[in-house]
């Protein structure tokens, strides 16, 4: 990473500071806000990364990476997607039809030293990994930054040890070894308290803790019901021919319009069938049975069919980088 970083930028890291969905009222706002902080990120960075998980907030960031870029005649940099070896199978199958379809680059971001002793124990998720087996590089992110003392971990995303290994340290290495300076990133104001004061530009420069850079979060603005109506009235019609040019809401699992497939939609089946947010699949269930934009987002939690360990430590997590 350049030492001069972050000197040769020029953006306003209080953009956003107070702000919340409200100050947004429109769906159009919120569009428009987006594609603005979308342009600034592919303009100002020298070396920008989109994070994309699969999941429905990266993939609505990805959409306006791809109108904003081929709109303004720029560069649609590479994808980071974080591999954390407990990912539905469905997931993968998602990120790669639509990385072939589209045309991008997908840097694979693991933590190798965890997901080799894995394979070579033959582990199942929730069976534990000694400390000591690990590299210099994991025993100090466990001993000296997360001040973890026990022997071992359970091999589980969605715990503190867990998820910062497999997901934090595998994504700072990935930023380090690619030199990125800016990454998009797909979260919301309202999809958790840590998230809530976030701001559109927002820098992550201590190098004791992370590879200096900064998160450029062009959809903070949205919320739950935006972020679905975003998708069926612009994203699907505008990335799928066949679909109806004014949107259409899907209303069940099989409901698709003019003979279209679950693979001809960006958006995961596991929606379709109930899954509101994405994570382990060990450590996620469905919220309900009906598709996740049909579901009562007003007044249920979108995380509600996650593990709450990691949403409880939540605030420490994005103190050592995650996302």
């Amino acid at each position: 990473m350049s030492q001069s970083f972050p000197e040769y930028l020029d953006v306003d890291y209080t953009d956003g500071d107070g702000e919340t969905p409200e100050d947004y009222p429109t769906l159009e706002d919120k569009l428009e806000k987006a594609i603005e902080v979308t342009r600034e990120g592919l303009e100002a960075y020298e070396n920008p990364a989109i994070m994309w998980t699969g999941g429905k907030d990266s993939t609505l960031t990805l959409y306006f990476v791809k109108e904003v870029a081929d709109r303004f005649d720029l560069e649609v940099p590479p994808t980071i997607f974080i591999d954390h070896f407990q990912h539905f199978d469905e997931l993968h199958d998602f990120v790669d039809r639509w990385a072939d379809e589209w045309d991008l680059d997908v840097i694979y971001a693991r933590n190798n030293d965890v997901g080799d002793y894995v394979d070579e124990h033959d582990l199942e998720p929730g069976d534990d990994i000694p400390i000591a087996e690990l590299s210099e590089h994991n025993q100090h992110h466990v001993r000296d930054i997360l001040e973890y003392d026990e022997e071992s971990f359970p091999f589980l995303l969605d715990t503190y040890v867990g998820n910062h290994l497999l997901k934090t340290v595998a994504l700072n290495d990935a930023l380090e070894e690619h030199d990125v300076d800016g990454i998009l990133s797909g979260i919301r104001w309202d999809e958790q308290e840590a998230r809530a004061d976030e701001t559109f530009f927002s820098p992550r420069h201590d190098p004791d803790v992370y590879p200096p850079h900064d998160r450029i979060q062009p959809i903070l603005q949205f919320d739950e019901a935006a972020v679905w109506d975003a998708f069926w009235f612009y994203v699907v019609p505008e990335t799928v021919d066949e679909y109806p040019d004014d949107g259409y809401v899907p209303q069940s699992f099989e409901d698709l319009p003019n003979d279209l497939t679950h693979e001809d939609i960006p958006v995961s089946p596991k929606y379709f069938k109930g899954f509101r947010s994405l994570g382990s699949e060990v450590s996620t269930d469905k919220a309900a049975d009906e598709p996740a934009w049909l579901q009562d987002l007003e007044n249920t939690t979108e995380r509600a069919g996650r593990a709450q360990d990691k949403e409880d430590l939540m605030e420490r997590l994005r103190d050592l980088g995650y996302m």
